[in-house]
């Protein structure tokens, strides 16, 4: 007990960020779950991108969503992680607005990475960012 709680404070770059994780797979999720919580996340899991929209406020079941410029996803980072290792899309990805991205699999060390990079963003984030595929 004594260990993890040890490794948790390792890794604690300040606030303790809530990030949606999103993913189609649910092994994936729960993975991606895991080793958030072990890093002091908080952890929203969503099962596809139109989930996530919901969750976030900004968009319903039907698909309908709000600008894409709105002042709500500004304030949320975004982190693309994808089996997908497309310079073209990682690219896309990058210019559309996202400040990472990640190859799969994820590891522990990716997160702690990621934790302190978020963190020490200036744009505000109310302690949330995206984790989607």
């Amino acid at each position: 007990m004594a260990s993890s709680s040890s490794t948790s404070n390792e890794f604690d770059c300040g606030e303790e960020p809530h990030v949606l994780a999103v993913d189609d797979n649910i092994i994936d999720r729960k993975l991606i779950e895991q080793i958030l919580k072990k890093y002091n996340c908080k952890v929203t899991i969503a099962e596809n991108g139109l989930r996530a929209l919901e969750y976030l406020g900004i968009g319903d079941q039907k698909g309908t969503t709000e600008n894409k410029e709105s002042s709500t996803m500004k304030e949320i980072p975004v982190v693309i992680v994808s089996s997908e290792n497309i310079p073209t899309r990682i690219n896309k990805c990058i210019e559309e607005g996202a400040q990472e991205f990640m190859l799969k699999p994820i590891k522990p060390s990716d997160v702690k990475k990621l934790r302190c990079q978020m963190t020490s963003l200036n744009k505000p984030t109310n302690g949330r960012f995206c984790l989607g595929r």
